[in-house]
């Protein structure tokens, strides 16, 4: 979503030299993939955010965000969906080690050894439980995409309930404040001690994503060629991709008229539940159309009669 923010302002002649810069890899399973990407079809993108970058190792690799992106067949709206990490799913078998079962939906990016393993046996998770194939997915390192804030200058986000962050102790107020990008992070991950728990750490999360967004159009990227590259090539350093295909360029020139304003957050219809003493959220009445309004490019519609699962960003 920053590299679409970035098109706007004009970098598709500058893609040919960066695309080399980010990686490609197959993120997708092949169950999980659409068969052929047409841009005018409208687009279904799998993000997976993690602080594990791709082919680390360690005992715990869980993704810490995945986001559903839905581009309707129109590119003039974008509907962020964050599937909740405790979520309850039935992860399949990866046909390497591990056997499937159930587990909340981070544990298949561990289950399938972190990186593009665990993000292939994610997208097939999400595929068995949605019915949604893919048009591409994206893998994003935090801490590259911290750089990237840092090079835009920081972002501006608000805070709408006070809460101290349970990684390093920081205090953020409530009220709208500049933040670079160690603090913009810090602040889109905390869930503890706030009203809606991990619901509000998704909202922040897209609210952080919008932001990053908005300073891309603001900055002076398209008369700063020294600040261009950099921000060019910090975004290409904290992104692996799956493209199904499609040039990387294509993709971000028919992104162009993309409009931040015209973000929405989504989030799944769902609950919290203990089960066995463990904390997992369930979906409330199997997603409530959700992943039906997706599959047929009717999510606007379907915005519209859920307003409470939705939220302009």
């Amino acid at each position: 979503m920053l590299l679409a923010g970035l098109a706007v302002v004009g970098v598709r002649l500058l893609t040919h030299r960066y695309d080399r810069t980010v990686s490609k890899e197959q993120l997708l399973a092949p169950d999980a993939r659409q068969a052929r990407t047409e841009l005018e079809a409208g687009l279904n993108y799998l993000i997976v955010g993690s602080d594990q970058r791709p082919g680390a190792s360690g005992p715990d690799q869980r993704s810490d965000t995945i986001l559903i992106v839905h581009v309707p067949p129109d590119l003039r709206q974008a509907y962020l969906i964050s599937v909740p990490r405790d979520l309850l799913v039935t992860i399949p078998p990866d046909g390497v080690g591990y056997a499937g079962g159930q587990d909340k939906i981070n544990a298949a990016y561990e289950h399938g050894g972190g990186g593009e393993g665990g993000t292939r046996l994610l997208s097939a998770t999400l595929n068995q439980l949605t019915g949604i194939r893919f048009d591409g997915a994206a893998l994003v390192d935090f801490d590259g995409f911290r750089r990237v804030i840092d090079l835009l200058g920081g972002i501006r986000m608000c805070v709408d309930t006070e809460v101290r962050s349970i990684h390093t102790g920081v205090l953020f107020p409530v009220g709208c404040q500049q933040m670079d990008g160690a603090r913009a992070l810090d602040y889109a991950r905390q869930r503890y001690d706030l009203p809606n728990g991990d619901y509000d750490r998704q909202r922040h999360q897209q609210q952080m994503l919008r932001a990053m967004m908005d300073r891309a159009g603001e900055t002076h990227l398209r008369t700063d060629p020294v600040q261009l590259d950099r921000v060019l090539r910090a975004v290409g350093s904290a992104l692996t991709v799956d493209t199904n295909g499609v040039p990387l360029d294509e993709l971000l020139f028919a992104l162009r008229s993309l409009p931040a304003d015209a973000l929405r957050g989504v989030q799944l219809p769902s609950y919290p539940q203990t089960i066995d003493g463990i904390s997992y959220v369930v979906l409330d009445n199997g997603g409530g159309g959700l992943f039906d309004a997706v599959r047929t490019d009717r999510l606007p519609e379907w915005s519209r009669a859920n307003p409470r699962w939705v939220n302009r960003l």
